[in-house]
């Protein structure tokens, strides 16, 4: 087994003393070393924000994509080399702003992609503003009177689209979000994680003590069946989203077993080389 801090890039992360993305970073490099995966097995793709400088902390294959892009980055790697565990990182600017139609398309899809969402209420590398996951009345630099918005729900939203894997994990639990990367690796599709985050700069209500107080684990719930779709939703709307654990699973078949003609090497071990013979009918049907 490789140790975790292989999958340390050796860069030193930039993110605020304190900021959640540390938990996250700290999380998936355990994860990749309880799979038993190796450095070259593995592509990161980020988007946009603080949380996009994970790629470049990361020893894995990597791609540091454009705001809210990360996630057609990602299903392009799985679908050219699907030998390759591919995990998409974002922040909720990332992927619920910009990125939300992505995220909704990238459900129906199911490309066996690993999304991690570090959600913390706002938007931190712009410095400070309302993010669509902060609560209506949220103050910040762009909303100084209170937000008129409502939040985006990712779980509500992701439950409604159709998602076959979904979990929701606390940056101050790591044994947790540990355990729902690993098996969102494992699942055999789309998997969507969110990590519940703070910002230790910019939001001064959703902090590690607020979020503490506010979560129901569902891991802790002995009526709770993540197989259940309407419990899921149910459980979500009356927790107002704060719920962590492995939310809902359900197995069925991922884009890679649907694809018509999909091959079982990955495009980049085929010789790609056209045969004359097919250069000639090509030719020939502009004449």
């Amino acid at each position: 087994m490789i140790e975790p801090k292989i999958f340390r890039s050796g860069v030193r992360p930039n993110w605020c003393p304190g900021c959640g993305d540390f938990s996250v970073l700290n999380a998936l490099t355990h994860s990749f070393s309880e799979l038993d995966l190796a450095p070259h097995q593995i592509t990161t793709v980020s988007g946009i924000g603080c949380s996009g400088r994970i790629s470049g902390y990361l020893n894995t294959y990597g791609f540091h994509g454009v705001h809210g892009r990360a996630l057609p980055v990602a299903q392009g790697v799985k679908l050219a080399n699907r030998d390759l565990t591919v995990m998409a990182i974002g922040g909720d600017g990332d992927g619920l702003g910009i990125g939300l139609n992505h995220l909704i398309h990238a459900i129906r899809r199911n490309v066996d992609v690993t999304y991690i969402i570090i959600d913390n209420h706002i938007y931190g590398l712009t410095k400070g503003q309302t993010s669509p996951t902060s609560p209506t009345g949220f103050t910040s630099k762009s909303t100084p009177k209170g937000s008129l918005d409502t939040a985006v729900s990712p779980i509500q939203l992701a439950l409604s689209a159709g998602i076959g894997f979904l979990g929701q994990a606390f940056v101050g639990n790591p044994k947790q979000m540990i355990k729902l990367i690993e098996s969102g690796i494992k699942y055999n599709g789309f998997s969507l994680i969110i990590a519940l985050s703070n910002c230790i700069t910019y939001n001064k209500v959703n902090t590690l003590k607020w979020f503490r107080e506010n979560i129901h684990d569902l891991d802790n719930d002995e009526t709770y069946s993540p197989s259940d779709r309407k419990q899921a939703l149910l459980s979500a709307v009356e927790h107002n989203d704060l719920v962590t654990g492995l939310i809902y699973h359900e197995e069925k078949a991922s884009c890679q077993d649907l694809l018509p003609g999909y091959p079982n090497r990955p495009l980049v071990a085929q010789n790609l080389t056209p045969q004359q013979e097919i250069l000639d009918n090509l030719t020939a049907a502009f004449y």
